[in-house]
């Protein structure tokens, strides 16, 4: 199983709009975005669709068109990202329903959903406490 990086390419994409329009550029294109995170401009147009629903990006077509911060990256939180990109829960439960005759298959998915909801809980007010502000201002101190 490969981990997902759909919350680092969004943070990365929002960081890199957020260093760019502080450039004075007004809006910034997916191809451009997509050079720095070295992926297709496609991927960057989806994810920046879905950030887009989420009120963090705006969008602008025809003449000058491209991609601009909705927001502040000093009033976006990773959590803000990671519910923008990443529908539904961390871990999921069995696909089928376990055998209830079964000591562990009855009892595994109460077991497993509390953990889950404890890591999920964790997860969310660590990512709360980031904003986009604190990950540029990491990105641009680290030594190159």
């Amino acid at each position: 199983m490969s981990a997902n990086s759909r919350l680092t390419i969004a943070a990365h994409a929002l960081a890199w709009i957020g260093l760019y329009q502080r450039q004075g550029h007004e809006v910034a294109t997916s191809e451009q975005i997509a050079s720095s995170v070295n992926t297709n401009p496609v991927v960057i147009r989806r994810l920046l669709g879905d950030l887009r629903r989420a009120g963090l990006v705006e969008s602008r077509r025809g003449v000058g068109a491209g991609w601009s911060l909705a927001r502040d990256l000093e009033s976006m939180t990773l959590l803000d990202v990671y519910e923008a990109v990443e529908p539904g829960p961390l871990f999921a439960l069995h696909r089928a329903a376990p055998d209830p005759e079964c000591v562990v298959g009855h009892g595994i998915q109460p077991a497993m959903r509390r953990i889950y909801d404890g890591i999920e809980e964790t997860l969310r007010s660590e990512l709360a406490r980031v904003t986009l502000k604190d990950v540029l201002q990491d990105v641009l101190a680290a030594p190159r």
